[in-house]
C-alpha cells in the first residue's frame, strides 16, 4: 500500500478488510500524510491497541498524545489538520449538508453492507443485497450532473462511498452497462482511478475486487 511508508508520529491501526478503515486510508492518501499503518483484523487486534482505545476496536488513529477511534472523527480531524486539499466545503451550510450525506450513507448503505458481512442468515443477506443494489442504482442519475457525489470536487462523502462500491463484486453485486447504470459505473471508474484511492488499497482489498 502506497501510504505505508516512513516512521511517523502518526499511527493508524487499520482493519485490512473494513470499509470504515478504508475510508480513513483514502483521506490519509489524499492528504499525502506520512503515517505508520498497522494492519490487523477486528478479531485479532494488536496488543497495544487497548492502550489507545477503550473499546479495543478498529480503526484507531494515534497522533502523538491524541487517540481517535471513530472513523468520521478521524476523517474530519485529518481534513482540519492537513487542510490541502480540502475535503469538506468551506461554508457552514455546505459542510452541514456533507455531514448529513455521510449520515445517510451510513444509515442507508453501510448498514446494509454490514448486515451482509455479519449475518449468517441467507434471507437477511438476500434482502440486504437486493436493497443495496436497488438503492445505489436509484441515485445513479445524480452523477450525470456533477462528477462526484453532489459536488464538483472530491470530498469526504466520496471517501465514504468509494470503499462500499469497491466491495460490490465481493458482495455479489455487479451492474451491466445500461442507460440507467452508466452514470454510476462512470462515477465508480472516476473514484477507482484516482491516485489516492489506488494508494489506499490493502492487499486484501485488491484481491476482493477481482
Amino acid at each position: 500500500m502506497g501510504i505505508v511508508a516512513k516512521r511517523s508520529s502518526m499511527t493508524f491501526y487499520s482493519d485490512s478488510f473494513s470499509h470504515y478503515s478504508h475510508r480513513v486510508r483514502i483521506v490519509l492518501a489524499e492528504k499525502g500524510v506520512s503515517v505508520e499503518i498497522v494492519a490487523s483484523e477486528e478479531s485479532r487486534p494488536p496488543r497495544e491497541l487497548a492502550d489507545h482505545n477503550p473499546y479495543n476496536s478498529l480503526p484507531t488513529l494515534v497522533d502523538r498524545d491524541l487517540d481517535l477511534y471513530e472513523s468520521k472523527v478521524m476523517m474530519e480531524y485529518l481534513d482540519e489538520r492537513f487542510p490541502h486539499p480540502p475535503l469538506l466545503p468551506v461554508y457552514p451550510v455546505a459542510r452541514a449538508e456533507s455531514r448529513l450525506y455521510i449520515y445517510r450513507i451510513e444509515r442507508d448503505w453501510c448498514s446494509l453492507v454490514d448486515a451482509i458481512l455479519r449475518t449468517r442468515s441467507e434471507k437477511v443477506v438476500e434482502k440486504a443485497t437486493r436493497e443495496l443494489r436497488e438503492s445505489l442504482l436509484s441515485v445513479a442519475p445524480i452523477f450525470t450532473e456533477k462528477p462526484f457525489f453532489m459536488s464538483e470536487e472530491f470530498t469526504l462523502v466520496d471517501c465514504c462511498i468509494a470503499p462500499l462500491l469497491w466491495r460490490l463484486p465481493s458482495l455479489g453485486i455487479e451492474y451491466r452497462p445500461t442507460r440507467q447504470s452508466r452514470p454510476l459505473l462512470n462515477y465508480m471508474e472516476r473514484l477507482f482511478n484516482r491516485e489516492s484511492f489506488q494508494q489506499s488499497l490493502s492487499e486484501q482489498e485488491r484481491e476482493m475486487h477481482f
